[in-house]
Formats: structure tokens, C-alpha cells, sequence
């Protein structure tokens, strides 16, 4: 199932360059987020990355899944859950479809490659911007 481009005024796009792991699946998907600087060192029961896989599922079944669903799933708080759905949808990688949860794109290579485009779009934007700056400035 195809959802809807997200139309977001503000995302944060963040890539970290980390070394790949071994070709163990929950090795790279951990690898994969910290490359996006989805986790962070303070989730010390790896919360985040939790909710990630859980919505990873979701998307494959084409099934966006509430924060309740997703709480109840992952025996975690309603709180923490929505605190770290907030931040992956800041991230531009997840989308709320009828007050439920889903992955943007339909798999992790249209993901990144959604979020690719965001970033060319965002530096074609700046290059724009800095030519009117610097012709400004003449």
C-alpha cells in the first residue's frame, strides 16, 4: 500500500558514518538507526530502537499500528512510546496515517531513498540561498 508524501515543515536529517557490522540482521537494523541517529546512548533498554523494529513490521505487514498497540507489544509505557514515535517522526521516517504509525516508504531502500531526496532538496534549497546571500553581499 502507498501512503501519502509527508508534507513536514522542519524535519531534522542527521547520517552518521559507522562502520557495517557483521551480517547479523538486528546487528545491522541497530547499525542502520544509529546511522540515522535514531538511538541514542541514554535508551538503556533500547526503547527507541524497539519501536522501530515493531513499526519495521508494521510497514512489511502494511498495517500502521497505534502507540497503544505498540506499548502493549513492547511492554513499555504509552509515554515513552509516543516520546520516541515524536522523534522518529521529526526524523522524517515515520508517518501517521488515521492516528496510527507507519515507516515511510513501504521498505527500508525506498526509506532511504526518500530520505536522500529530502537532503537534496534541502541542499539544493541552501545553494539557492547562499547565491542570493552572496550576490547580496556584492
Amino acid at each position: 500500500m502507498k501512503y501519502p508524501k509527508m508534507l513536514i515543515r522542519q524535519r531534522r536529517i542527521t547520517i552518521v558514518k559507522i562502520s557495517r557490522p557483521a551480517h547479523v540482521i538486528n546487528d545491522e537494523l541497530q547499525w542502520f538507526g544509529n546511522s540515522l541517529d535514531l538511538f541514542n546512548l541514554r535508551d538503556k533498554d533500547r526503547s527507541c530502537f524497539r519501536v522501530f523494529i515493531e513499526l519495521l513490521k508494521a510497514t512489511k505487514a502494511q498495517v500502521p499500528v497505534s502507540s497503544d498497540e505498540l506499548a502493549a507489544r513492547l511492554n513499555l509505557s504509552r509515554g515513552t512510546v509516543v516520546h520516541h514515535l515524536n522523534r522518529l517522526i521529526e526524523s522524517g521516517i515515520v508517518m501517521v496515517v488515521k492516528n496510527k504509525y507507519i515507516l515511510r516508504g513501504s521498505n527500508l531502500q525506498e526509506l532511504v531513498d526518500d530520505i536522500e531526496a529530502d537532503s537534496l532538496n534541502t541542499l539544493r534549497e541552501l545553494k539557492r540561498i547562499a547565491k542570493d546571500i552572496d550576490e547580496g553581499m556584492r
